[in-house]
């Protein structure tokens, strides 16, 4: 299994410092993070270059997330004083809450506007986020049509773009960055499972066995139903590196029990891998969440 799970190309670095130039044609930053993983997905860089200017955390795929976790998440930011809503902006749910907490976030500059006679001056925002966790998405959604390109795979945005909408709101849209090293591998194995790295540079069976070992740990219910399989019959003592033979064994029943099986009754792993990270990505697994606020 790779230990180290990394992807930062060229254009990436520079929307990093395209971020930092364009920074002060705007009055503040929306920064969108998949509600999944609110922690692995908020690139540390982001916040260095973003630093003290008004910013509202967009944990967006809310829909698919666990709520229970997801209010957890909101309150730990706003115990931080920083303002967080989660949103689903594939249904168009939670854009109101972004208008109205990005009007507050900019009080002030739109009551200096107001004061020099430009009233209903529009919110300025730069809309952030690392790759894949919907920010072209929230944008269409907030401006009422395709402005943004959209794409269930990360890179699809490579230059900064304006995009007005019909409200409050005139929004900058960056494209998506991670940053140079991921910091453990457990969030590299986030980033990956919500296709924030791109699949072409990983090695997708030793990431979905990570995620599988995730996923019973932290939903060990869903993870049955969805594959038939009973978890108790697999109950290991890890070695040091937390990997173990019934772990594997339980990786190859799950693939053996939804059809993943080659000429000769050999498991197909790659099969297993793409579907049990499609299975994810799509919910079909359940509203899951993979992190916590410490």
């Amino acid at each position: 299994m790779s230990s180290d799970i990394n992807w930062f190309p060229g254009h990436m670095r520079k929307a990093l410092n395209d971020t930092k130039a364009l920074l002060p044609q705007v009055d503040m930053v929306i920064e969108t993070c998949d509600a999944r993983i609110p922690f692995a997905s908020r690139n540390p860089e982001l916040s260095q270059i973003i630093g003290k200017k008004p910013r509202l955390i967009v944990l967006n795929k809310a829909d698919l997330a666990d709520p229970a976790k997801t209010s957890q998440w909101i309150e730990a930011l706003r115990k931080e004083n920083t303002s967080a809503v989660a949103v689903e902006a594939t249904n168009r749910k939670g854009l109101d809450k972004v208008v109205s907490e990005s009007v507050k976030l900019c009080k002030d500059v739109l009551e200096r506007a107001e004061a020099k006679g430009r009233t209903g001056r529009p919110v300025r925002a730069m809309v952030v986020g690392v790759p894949n966790t919907g920010k072209s998405t929230l944008i269409n959604a907030l401006a009422g049509r395709k402005a943004a390109v959209t794409g269930n795979k990360p890179g699809v945005t490579r230059d900064p773009k304006w995009i007005k909408t019909s409200g409050r709101l005139e929004l900058m849209d960056m494209p998506g960055v991670l940053w140079p090293k991921i910091q453990s591998h457990r969030m590299g194995v986030c980033l990956s499972a919500a296709g924030s790295v791109k699949d072409e540079v990983n090695d997708l069976v030793a990431v979905a066995y990570d995620t599988m070992k995730m996923l019973n740990d932290l939903y060990p219910d869903l993870m049955e139903a969805r594959y038939g399989i009973d978890l108790s019959e697999f109950e290991v003592t890890a070695d040091e590196f937390g990997y173990s033979d019934k772990d594997y064994e339980l990786f190859l029943e799950m693939a053996k029990k939804r059809g993943c099986i080659m000429s000769g009754g050999r498991i197909d792993e790659d099969r297993f891998a793409k579907l049990l990270l499609d299975d994810f990505r799509t919910g079909r697994i359940g509203r899951i969440s993979l992190e916590i606020p410490m």
